[in-house]
């Protein structure tokens, strides 16, 4: 009874061969080899977060059953696992479905796109289609084809280099200072009365002096300007101007000869720039249009009706009653030397802020410390320690906060630097610096899509947002427009977009016009623009120069995609093993 089951059995498995045979499926399986397949780009390449690649397949005439169905599933396969892509439907022309048609005798061709998001590991990794051919219920397996190798990850080398802001110190080593003071006269006179020398304005020009001296303003040099009243003749009037800038001059090197003052600049006449200015018709102007004297629009509109002083000052005589209340309230304030002192105030010295700022920043002001900061130290940590000084002492002044978050950004403490562009942001929610550095710790946190959020809103603040956006458009994929928004720059990255964009000859120049230029990473890169330029010499070098100076990168090397072509070269193997 056994051997009977058996053999019937054994006829079904024939049946069922002959079946699939006459089908055409088995035929398809036997000759499976002669269907061509090809894959773009191979090996396959990562662009920005996915893995994507195009399959193209021809089968020859008198092979594609016409009742058949083939379900072809693209599968990446790596050390870590597989991941698989959209599957294609392909089918004989007679068979139900949608998927693409092939004929029987004429043959015929697929093409599909499919993508896989990146994972850890897939560096390296062949690309397979799984095929599954089937009639009706009826299914069979074909051999798995390799259609690319696997994985381009060059994008993956874009650096951390966004370009944070820092605030600008206000700190100036001189800046101009200036006093001024009067002296008035009586009509025809030139000489200073001793009251003048002892007036509320003049004892306020002598503090401002005495101050100064004692701050250290640098005192260049004092003007004098004099006038004479418009009435009277005219050239007795220009010499009387002449007269008083001279006597003005001499009250005030007699007045500084008292030592009190310790001011020796201004016991020297050469001190003194000297101009007699004439009768003072403008001036009059000024005073008659602030005064409430009746008339005295009539006598204004004498005053642009007659250009000639003599014609000017016979028609304002001509009203007796008003002249007596403008000889009286307005003429004797015209009697006068004006005196104006120069000078520069000078901030500490570089010798003076440096001792200060390590010994006893809290005496240093918030232009000082942020000064100091930026200018005479190149430790992070002593710079970290001015601006958490300006921090403390001017808490309402965003600068300090901004700018203790950068240096945090440049030793790598995102948490605290994250901690320190929150404080600033509350002390000023607009500020655009801010939120340009607030989105370099969400890109560098993963958020990219709050970072470009940041850098947009953060947009005219400086050349550093687009710089920072362009790290964000490489990362996505985006290269074109990476390069457009990295303008400028002659960085790492701006060399590996234009490589992944396809332009390895500007890459090489802007790669060489870097910082980055000799560094371990800076010859990877020149060294996989070589192997895209098939210069093998070309890789071996930079690749040695880059592993001399990093020695991980010979790892990586070994399993670079970007080397593929080189993976039989004796040369390469003993480099990178």
């Amino acid at each position: 009874m056994k051997n009977k089951n058996l053999q019937v059995l054994g006829l079904a498995a024939l049946a069922a061969v002959g079946f699939t045979a006459c089908d055409g499926l088995g035929k398809m399986v036997k000759n499976a080899k002669t269907v061509q397949y090809s894959a773009t780009p191979n090996p396959v390449v990562l662009v920005g977060d996915s893995i994507g690649v195009t399959i193209a397949g021809k089968f020859p005439a008198n092979y594609f059953g016409k009742n058949v169905v083939v379900t072809a599933t693209p599968v990446v396969k790596y050390a870590g696992g597989e991941k698989t892509m959209k599957p294609i439907t392909i089918q004989g022309e007679t068979a139900p479905g949608t998927g693409t048609k092939i004929a029987y005798a004429g043959g015929g061709s697929f093409s599909y796109t499919g993508k896989v998001g990146y994972e850890k590991g897939i560096e390296k990794a062949t690309v397979e289609l799984k095929i599954v051919g089937a009639i009706k219920t009826k299914t069979k397996e074909f051999p798995a084809v390799k259609v690319a190798d696997g994985t381009i990850v060059t994008q993956l080398l874009a650096q951390n280099d966004e370009k944070p802001i820092f605030a600008k110190d206000a700190f100036v080593k001189s800046r101009p200072i200036s006093a001024s003071s009067v002296i008035y006269y009586l009509i025809n006179q030139s000489n200073v009365r001793p009251g003048e020398l002892t007036s509320k304005e003049m004892k306020e020009f002598e503090e401002f002096i005495t101050n100064g001296l004692a701050k250290g303003f640098d005192f260049k040099n004092a003007s004098i300007s004099a006038y004479a009243s418009p009435d009277g003749e005219a050239s007795k009037n220009a010499n009387l101007a002449n007269e008083r800038a001279e006597s003005a001059a001499k009250a005030l090197i007699s007045m500084f000869k008292d030592k009190k003052h310790k001011f020796e600049a201004g016991e020297k006449a050469e001190f003194y720039n000297k101009v007699g200015k004439g009768e003072d018709w403008e001036g009059f102007k000024t005073l008659m249009e602030q005064s409430s004297i009746k008339d005295k629009e009539l006598i204004l509109r004498v005053l642009s009706m007659y250009d000639n002083r003599d014609q000017r000052e016979k028609e304002i005589k001509n009203l007796s009653k008003t002249f007596d209340e403008v000889a009286e309230k307005v003429l004797p304030k015209l009697r006068r030397s004006m005196i104006t002192l120069n000078g520069e105030e000078k901030s500490r010295s570089d010798e003076e802020i440096s001792k200060l700022m390590t010994s006893a920043p809290d005496n240093l002001s918030v232009e000082e410390l942020l000064y100091a900061a930026a200018n005479l130290t190149k430790d992070l940590n002593t710079r970290l320690n001015l601006y958490k000084t300006a921090e403390k002492n001017f808490p309402n002044d965003w600068r300090g906060i901004n700018n203790a978050g950068v240096i945090y950004l440049m030793q790598n403490k995102v948490t605290e630097a994250d901690a320190e562009f929150t404080k600033a942001a509350q002390v000023d929610a607009a500020n655009k610096a801010v939120k340009n550095n607030q989105g370099i710790v969400a890109r560098w946190k993963g958020d990219r899509k709050k970072a470009s959020e940041l850098f947009k809103a953060a947009a005219g603040a400086g050349p550093e947002v687009s710089y920072n956006l362009g790290v964000i458009d490489l990362m996505s994929g985006n290269y074109s427009a990476a390069i457009s928004n990295f303008g400028s720059f002659n960085t790492f990255n701006h060399a590996l977009a234009k490589l992944l964009n396809g332009n390895a000859d500007a890459a090489n120049a802007t790669l060489d016009a870097s910082q980055e230029f000799d560094t371990a990473y800076g010859n990877y890169l020149k060294a996989i623009i070589a192997a895209r330029g098939g210069k093998a010499d070309g890789v071996m070098n930079n690749l040695k120069t880059a592993i001399g100076k990093d020695a991980s990168l010979k790892a990586k090397a070994k399993d670079d995609a970007e080397f593929i072509k080189m993976f039989d070269n004796a040369d390469f193997k003993a480099l990178t093993n």
